[in-house]
């Protein structure tokens, strides 16, 4: 029997974009310190090979995801925002929309999109998800991203 799994976090040179919502930013800039500092910490990304993108909202997350995906730099995408419930079910269909297309962005293009947004009836619940200490969704997507990049180096020996 082969078994393949990732024993390291650790992506040598790798280089990751981040695309994070302005929407509820306050929300959104917890869940970019949380993938930054799992990045630079565990997987030992260096800063130069970080790019940042800012967008909009969660909507324009996928555009962007798949502008990134045909340029072949980049050896992962993380993707970040937050989507709180409002008075009608418009949250549902956009992170339905959002989630599918950075999904099929991902299969399409064979790349790690590690998928940070939250999706939340409330504040509460969002500032809960992006913790700082421990329960970060960002922190979270980055450990997932640098998993998938080493599960996909060993695949490709």
């Amino acid at each position: 029997m082969n078994i393949i799994e990732s024993n390291t976090m650790i992506v040598n040179n790798a280089k990751i974009a981040i695309i994070v919502a302005r929407v509820n930013r306050f929300i959104n800039n917890n869940l970019l310190e949380g993938a930054l500092d799992i990045l630079k910490k565990i997987g030992h990304v260096k800063e130069e090979h970080i790019k940042i993108i800012w967008v909009p909202g969660a909507y324009e997350l996928p555009l962007i995801a798949k502008l990134l995906a045909t340029e072949n730099k980049y050896d992962a995408i993380i993707t970040l925002g937050t989507i709180i419930k409002g008075f009608t079910t418009h949250f549902k269909l956009l992170e339905k929309i959002c989630n599918l297309r950075l999904s099929e962005i991902s299969i399409n293009h064979t790349l790690p999109i590690g998928c940070g947004l939250l999706t939340t009836d409330n504040i509460g619940q969002a500032i809960e998800r992006a913790g700082i200490k421990s329960n970060n969704k960002g922190s979270e997507s980055a450990l997932a991203v640098l998993e998938m990049i080493n599960i996909i180096q060993l695949l490709k020996k």
